[in-house]
């Protein structure tokens, strides 16, 4: 369990930060890039999140994810194997599938892409998958510069790339329930 008493430290004024191991890295290196693209995924759910009532379906699952995202950033700030370190497991990953099936069994297949519009909440989850997006292609720049020594576990690029999916047929679901997803218009606007 965590547990924090004083939340600034000082130990990152002079541009490095920890990892679970105790070793400190620039803040800009690779692997705090990918934690912090993480972290953003994450703050726009809960803003998708805040645009939903309680009670909404789409609430359980977004909440559920977040958690799994602590995980997902846990994971990264390990960067090497030490046993009993929190890791994603691919049946997270699987977990997302089996919601990705299941919201997609009542939707019409697709006849035109969609832009990233509509009602507030659609138009976050497609942020959210925007910034998913992004935050695998950092991991996988991580993966291609990783350091002698520095792992980083194979179910976090699966994870991200099918939370992406998710997000995308997320923001399908909802934006029927608020009144309908935007459709692109190929060359709508040339005169």
């Amino acid at each position: 369990m965590v547990k924090l008493t004083k939340i600034y430290t000082r130990t990152g004024d002079k541009g490095d930060t920890g990892l679970v191991s105790g070793k400190r890295v620039s803040k800009t290196a690779s692997r705090i890039e990918a934690i912090g693209a993480v972290d953003e995924v994450n703050a726009a759910i809960g803003v998708a999140l805040a645009a939903l009532t309680p009670d909404d379906p789409m609430t359980l699952l977004l909440s559920h994810i977040q958690n799994d995202l602590f995980d997902l950033g846990a994971d990264l700030a390990t960067p090497e194997k030490i046993d009993g370190a929190l890791r994603l497991w691919p049946a997270q990953t699987e977990w997302l599938e089996a919601q990705i099936d299941k919201m997609n069994e009542n939707l019409p297949p697709l006849t035109s892409f969609i832009l990233p519009a509509g009602g507030v909440a659609t138009s976050n989850l497609h942020l959210a998958r925007a910034i998913t997006r992004r935050a695998e292609r950092d991991v996988w720049r991580l993966i291609e510069t990783l350091p002698d020594g520095e792992i980083v576990f194979p179910a976090i690029p699966t994870y991200l790339n099918r939370l992406s999916d998710f997000l995308f047929v997320a923001a399908r679901k909802t934006a029927r329930r608020q009144g309908g997803e935007v459709l692109w218009q190929p060359g709508g606007n040339r005169p």
